[in-house]
């Protein structure tokens, strides 16, 4: 086992097995070889995750937050040195290609737990003056977080999702998916190196059924998941019997809409970015491009030319542009989608079939032109490098169209103009917006989508507010003037 863990699991402060859990094999897609087998979290390990967390939290919340930042900034070297090998295992775990890994993956992840060991001991309440009397307030840590990473940035994600967690002094139980667990069991193992306690950062493996006991649990104050819409809707509507609070990043049908006066080199860098990068499996990708009908066909005859440029081949190979998709059902619903854009009249300028390779999980990086509204592709989630073209005449359609979706987690608007730029920003439906750039998530800005892209944010100042709760205390300073 090329990636065989210690153990399938890092409860209270040490790895854990059980192998009465049932099996998960870790796929390498590049080749299909199995490079881990670890085992889902058992009921017994899910009660020693959740009470360790909730006997550790209770200290951790009373504990001064530069303390807390000290230790997560401590986390926050020890990724930065280890980054060549974590970016390795982050490859062998999802297939993405290693010249994305050592910079986007545990270097955001490092960011943000360094943006929030920062922020953390800036948080206070307020005094509100009443005259006599006053009242202030207080942030208080909620108490057990349950994260739930998906398996496109697994390692982000769980950094993502336990940096605002602890530096604000919750505890966190992170469920990384089934098909990319590796990298949130180094990060626990990291952050306890660095010193943090025991218990306030668990790992448990699984499937639904894992998900869904954490979520349940009366224990548990918050869940925090970034997953698909119909994952979402269950774990939403689970946490709710509970009235705990959620933080949802779900999916996205994203518009790029690129106007007639638009740089056009950046444009199309722009769209190949949205669509292809990470071998197109990120949620906030711009997957439909609408190009104003006057530069149509320049913009597909270079997005054709700088497409067949793209490499595909070994992840592990730091020429490589592209890697596999994360696994066979993966490949299969991408295959699926293409198949169906052509029978659906799309017109195919690029790829449009499996990579020619001898193994793995690869597509050729995809182009579909003449994409319709009403069309499959222009309407569901592909995740995976296949980008749909539209066309449109004007402002007003380009916005009322791009806004036709039941998504809303991103978009993006190319123009030279900077004022019509802020004008459609201001119109379209969706929670992460960029002017002339895309898919660029500082970890400073917040992060998350509308309608049913999700509710809450992920990063930025936006996080306290999710991780924290408010506690009012109103102060009497005079007797009570009562009528009784």
């Amino acid at each position: 086992m090329r990636a065989q863990p210690v153990a399938s699991h890092f409860v209270n402060g040490a790895y854990v097995e059980d192998t009465a859990g049932a099996e998960i094999e870790v796929i390498y897609p590049a080749t299909g070889e199995v490079i881990a087998r670890l085992h889902e979290a058992t009921p017994a390990v899910i009660e020693q995750a959740i009470a360790s967390a909730q006997a550790a939290q209770k200290a951790w919340g009373a504990t001064r937050p530069v303390e807390r930042a000290r230790i997560l900034r401590r986390a926050v070297d020890i990724i930065r040195d280890r980054n060549p090998q974590l970016a390795e295992l982050e490859t062998l775990d999802t297939g993405k290609a290693i010249q994305e890994t050592l910079y986007a993956d545990w270097p955001s992840g490092a960011d943000a737990l360094e943006f929030f060991a920062g922020l953390a001991p800036t948080v206070t309440g307020e005094t509100v003056p009443l005259g006599r009397d006053f009242v202030y307030t207080l942030r208080e840590p909620l108490g057990v977080c349950v994260g739930i990473g998906a398996w496109n940035y697994p390692s982000q994600i769980a950094c993502w999702k336990a940096a605002p967690a602890l530096s604000l002094g919750n505890a966190m139980i992170f469920k990384p998916s089934e098909v990319t667990p590796l990298g949130a069991l180094k990060l626990a193992e990291i952050l306890v190196e660095a010193g943090l306690p025991a218990g306030l950062f668990n790992v448990v493996q699984g499937r639904g059924a894992v998900g869904g006991a954490l979520v349940t649990d009366a224990r548990v104050a918050k869940v925090s998941l970034t997953g698909s819409v119909a994952t979402g809707q269950r774990v939403y509507a689970a946490a709710a019997e509970g009235i705990r609070h959620v933080t949802m990043e779900l999916g996205g049908k994203s518009p790029l809409v690129i106007f007639d006066d638009a740089d056009l080199e950046s444009a199309v860098g722009a769209a190949m970015l949205a669509n292809f990068y990470s071998t197109g499996q990120i949620c906030s990708n711009g997957t439909r491009v609408f190009v104003q009908q006057g530069i149509k066909e320049r913009f597909l005859t270079r997005l054709a030319e700088r497409t067949a440029a793209i490499r595909l081949g070994d992840p592990l190979d730091p020429e490589t542009h592209l890697g596999p998709l994360v696994s066979e059902a993966q490949l299969q619903k991408v295959l699926g989608y293409m198949q169906i854009a052509e029978r659906e009249g799309a017109r195919l300028i690029c790829g449009g079939g499996r990579g020619d390779l001898n193994s793995g999980f690869y597509v050729q990086p995809t182009v579909f032109a003449d994409v319709t509204d009403d069309m499959t592709l222009a309407r569901e989630e592909v995740f995976g490098p296949v980008m749909a073209v539209l066309d449109f005449v004007d402002e007003e359609e380009a916005v009322t169209r791009a806004n036709a979706t039941e998504f809303g987690l991103a978009a993006g608007v190319f123009t030279a103009d900077m004022t019509r730029a802020h004008r459609v920003v201001g119109q379209l439906q969706a929670g992460t917006c960029w002017i002339n750039a895309y898919n660029l998530t500082p970890v400073e800005g917040p992060f998350g989508g509308v309608k049913l892209s999700g509710v809450g944010r992920e990063n930025g100042k936006a996080a306290i507010e999710h991780y924290t709760q408010i506690k009012s205390v109103y102060v009497g300073m005079g007797p009570v003037d009562s009528p009784y």
